[in-house]
């Protein structure tokens, strides 16, 4: 007897914010805007190639550290024909100084050639072609795709998920899970720029074991400051 067909399963609804957790959220966002209304990368680029270069370079390591190596090696190859000319092996002593620098190596060569060969040396500004180039993964898409202004996303680094859950904005396990729910609970119109002032936030202010308390523009509205004023630490 032939089993009957499995139901669809439903995906559980999300639930709807609270008129008070909504206000909350866009204040957050609102103040971070007051700041800064403008944020940007911290990386050094001047095209659509120079950025997708140092966004997949910047993998593990600091921005300073990039920008240092990238303002030698961007003053050589700044373009994908440029940088198969220097080649793999010329490659590697302008970014030995960033971590995995061989593998780095490796992929920035093997986007280079597929840029030259596919695209005529330009870089395609969707999120299916960008996530095929070599070292290229889903958030270094967003950055280059948010960067650009291009399509609003939010790539979910150690800083904007420190910060999620410091602000109560997400209590996702994942990444991903993360992505979903910023995606879900910032207002439309500041998605292209929420990734950026998440970041900045975790990286001067709300960062990892000593968070500045008293220099947060957000504090009032954070749930988790109680925990390090009285104990120190999360």
């Amino acid at each position: 007897m032939a089993k009957p067909p499995k139901r669809p399963v439903r995906k559980p609804r999300k639930k709807a914010l609270a008129p008070a957790e909504q206000a909350r959220i866009a204040e957050i966002f609102r103040r971070f805007e007051d700041q800064e209304s403008d944020p940007r990368t911290e990386l050094d680029y001047a095209s659509p190639y120079e950025l997708v270069t140092a966004v997949a370079l910047s993998a593990q390591a600091t921005d300073v550290s990039v920008n240092k190596a990238t303002k030698k090696l961007f003053a050589v190859a700044d373009t994908p024909q440029k940088m198969l000319a220097l080649g793999e092996e010329g490659l590697k002593p302008f970014i030995s100084s960033i971590g995995l620098y061989n593998t780095k190596a490796k992929n920035v060569i093997a986007t280079a050639n597929i840029l030259v060969d596919r695209y005529g040396g330009e870089v395609p500004l969707t999120r299916e072609a960008l996530q095929a180039l070599p070292g290229v993964g889903r958030k270094t898409a967003s950055v280059v795709l948010n960067e650009l202004r291009i399509e609003p996303a939010i790539a979910v680094d150690t800083h904007v998920f420190r910060v999620a859950h410091r602000l109560g904005l997400s209590t996702g396990k994942t990444p991903d899970q993360v992505e979903d729910e910023l995606m879900s609970k910032v207002p439309g119109p500041l998605l292209t720029r929420a990734h950026h002032w998440l970041i900045l936030h975790g990286r001067y202010v709300c960062v990892a074991r000593r968070p500045k308390c008293e220099e947060c523009p957000v504090a009032d509205l954070c749930p988790s400051r109680h925990l390090f004023v009285t104990t120190g630490g999360l």
